[in-house]
């Protein structure tokens, strides 16, 4: 009893004070000396209450381990049926596993002919655990379910410290059942550890503004620059906005902001740029060509390709001009067909809170907590978006997992800040109507995006109801009786969250492998789960009939053989005649008499095989476990090798085997050495069959000259 009564004596102590920061007018601000959980729930002054927050410690950590353990389970759950995902990185991975050198520079194959089209950070953590656990689908793809879990770890946190622990909950739910993150996050791809980097960088800024901290700010420009590192200039479409924001919002004086900002620009160009000086500086005899460059240059691949290009549309060698995208850029892209079963379920939703909580701060102090979250995740949705909507190069689907944790965290923010506002004495109405326009405008939409697929049949009906009620009731809510309101507040989350469960689930109980994956249920022409109106299971591009070694046109590790068909026409309609491998978009897997035959007296060769195309060489690579040259990189247009290179290789007798049926290269002003080595190869070398896939036998010429 004595106890009980000292501790309540202790809690209305008045709390120690100090100076926080001294402005140059001569103000000062404080800071309340007072444990974490009561600092971070009041910083904004729309946390839950303090003392109940100490008083349900465990209540929170159970509720936030629930949250992180279940989206585990469900983004594991079937991940061996995506085979090796994406086999143009998987085939990295594996030639990683094998040559440090490899792993170094991200190249396609443990004999360093050509990297991947993109930097290698992505490729590391998978290298390393395929190292470690051998080459199979779980070691490449759980990586990726990691980061996606740290990154709902990190939205949760970051939204928790100012908004209380409800809202980081609620942040981390949506996040969890969008759509293209659930997709993404079990895929190899690129966009999984740069989804993870940027959302460390939203936290790590508003920490830095929080204390006025340099060293929190170095700490975004260096996962910044990581995040080139990932995926060249797509990480620094959130520089200007966490720059700014901290520029304006930080508690000091102007000058030491300043200071601050280029102490952390400096470490971005560290970070990201101690490997850029590495690969320019070795001489292009002594390292891999760089893939989806012309000139073997990262520098031009990331201004080009992978930069400008992306924006105005004009990339050499890419197939097709730009991609089934290519120049639909809208305001409204994000909600069309294709692209709004993947993002968009939130995006109204978010829009509105977001606009609401400036409107609500326009009046704060210039170093308000609350505003200064609003603008870096805020400002990273609208930024990232527009680009997203607006940009004319190639753009796929999947990009759109970039913008989840910017939307999943104003959504938290948002409801939060609208409930602590419609609960607080003289129950402003503007949080009631917020929060009430916000669950009809996430309803509404949801709605709509599952009428554009017969997958779920009355569950729009349901979701619009439940939906519209708990709406309705949110708007009087100040009249409604307190024990009624969780049962509001429960049909709320219900009809906001089942639309983007249903699409997710539908995601973890498809396989999706390729180039060009999509999120969601198949949807038929233009549906939001296909991809340019080909929709096979989980968005994929439709599988063809069954290739030798197969079964019903799947490979045995889960992959959909989106290749050649039995007559060795490409389905993709890139291959050519003759029995190729596999296609621009996915690779197939190799027959057992085809990997048998590569590794037949495999340690006499540098290469066991060549193929035109990355996916092409990644099957086979994959299948034998040997390197393959992937001749003209991803698209079969690069530079790499020239003709006369090639030759060169196969008079030292460097290369076995030599794919045939997969002409293709030269596009859209890209080099069209592919095709000559695939003429001078039918020329001059024997043709053989093995499995049913036809090479050419580089070591038996048609004469004896």
């Amino acid at each position: 009893m004595d106890i009980a009564i000292a501790r309540r004596i202790e809690n209305l102590r008045p709390p120690r004070v100090k100076p926080l920061w001294r402005s140059r007018d001569g103000q000062t601000a404080t800071e309340v000396a007072v444990p974490a959980d009561t600092r971070e729930a009041t910083a904004s002054g729309l946390g839950v209450d303090a003392t109940r927050l100490r008083d349900r410690p465990r209540a929170q950590q159970l509720s936030l381990a629930a949250l992180l353990l279940g989206t585990l389970v469900f983004w594991l759950y079937g991940l061996s049926a995506n085979g090796y995902a994406n086999s143009f990185y998987s085939a990295a991975v594996q030639a990683g596993s094998q040559s440090w050198e490899a792993f170094f520079y991200g190249s396609s194959d443990a004999a360093n002919s050509i990297t991947v089209d993109k930097p290698p950070a992505s490729l590391w953590a998978m290298a390393l655990s395929v190292r470690i656990f051998g080459l199979n689908s779980w070691a490449i793809l759980v990586p990726e379910v990691l980061m996606g879990v740290a990154t709902v770890a990190l939205v949760y946190a970051g939204v928790r410290r100012y908004f209380g622990h409800a809202a980081g909950l609620l942040a981390g739910a949506v996040l969890a059942l969008i759509p293209v993150a659930t997709l993404m996050f079990r895929f190899n791809n690129p966009d999984a550890l740069l989804a993870l980097l940027l959302t460390a960088a939203c936290v790590a800024t508003m920490r830095a503004i929080e204390k006025a901290s340099p060293r929190w700010l170095m700490l975004v420009g260096v996962l910044l620059g990581f995040g080139f590192l990932t995926k060249t200039l797509q990480a620094f479409l959130v520089l200007p906005v966490l720059g700014l924001t901290y520029l304006v919002t930080a508690p000091t004086t102007l000058g030491k902001r300043i200071a601050h900002s280029f102490a952390a620009l400096a470490a971005v160009i560290v970070a990201g740029g101690w490997w850029v000086a590495i690969v320019e500086l070795v001489p292009a005899s002594a390292r891999p060509y760089i893939g989806g460059s012309q000139t073997n240059s990262f520098l031009e691949l990331t201004f080009g390709y992978n930069g400008l290009n992306r924006i105005d549309g004009n990339a050499d060698g890419s197939v097709g001009g730009a991609g089934p995208n290519a120049g639909t850029g809208s305001i409204w892209r994000m909600f069309t067909a294709s692209i709004g079963g993947q993002i968009s379920w939130f995006i109204p939703t978010a829009l509105l809170f977001l606009s609401v909580g400036l409107w609500l701060t326009r009046k704060a102090p210039r170093t308000d907590l609350t505003r200064a979250a609003y603008l870096v995740w805020g400002g990273s949705m609208v930024v990232t978006g527009l680009v997203f909507s607006l940009m004319q190069g190639i753009f796929h689907e999947y990009y759109t997992v970039a913008l989840a944790p910017y939307i999943a965290a104003i959504v938290g923010m948002g409801a939060a800040a609208a409930w602590k506002r419609s609960t607080q004495p003289g129950r402003s109405r503007t949080g009631s109507y917020a929060l009430a326009a916000g669950v009809a405008m996430a309803a509404t939409w949801s709605f709509f995006l599952l009428t554009r697929v017969d997958a779920y049949g009355p569950l729009r009906y349901l979701v619009f109801g439940v939906g519209m009620a708990a709406a309705f009731l949110l708007f009087v809510s100040t009249r409604l009786h307190r024990r009624f309101v969780p049962v509001v507040l429960a049909a709320a989350l219900l009809a906001s969250l089942a639309g983007p469960a249903a699409y997710s689930v539908s995601t973890v109980t498809s396989a999706h492998a390729g180039s060009i994956v999509t999120a969601g249920p198949s949807s038929g022409m233009g549906g939001p789960g296909g991809m340019g109106g080909q929709g096979g299971p989980g968005g994929q591009m439709g599988t063809p009939p069954a290739m030798p070694g197969s079964q019903n046109g799947t490979s045995p590790n889960g992959t959909s053989q989106n290749g050649t068909s039995q007559n060795g026409t490409s389905q993709d309609g890139m291959g050519g005649p003759g029995g190729g491998m596999g296609g621009l978009l996915n690779a197939t897997e190799a027959s057992s008499e085809v990997v048998s035959a590569l590794q037949s007296n495999a340690s006499s060769y540098t290469w066991v095989a060549a193929a035109i195309g990355s996916q092409n060489a990644a099957g086979l690579q994959l299948g034998s476990g040997e390197p393959v040259m992937a001749i003209g990189g991803f698209n079969g247009s690069d530079p790499s090798p020239t003709l006369a290179q090639f030759q060169q290789y196969v008079q030292n007798g460097q290369i076995h085997y030599f794919l045939a049926g997969s002409q293709f290269g030269g596009q859209n002003g890209g080099s069209d050495d592919a095709s000559q080595i695939s003429e001078w190869v039918q020329a001059n070398y024997t043709q053989v069959t093995i499995g049913g896939t036809t090479f050419y036998d580089l070591t038996a010429p048609v004469t004896a000259s």
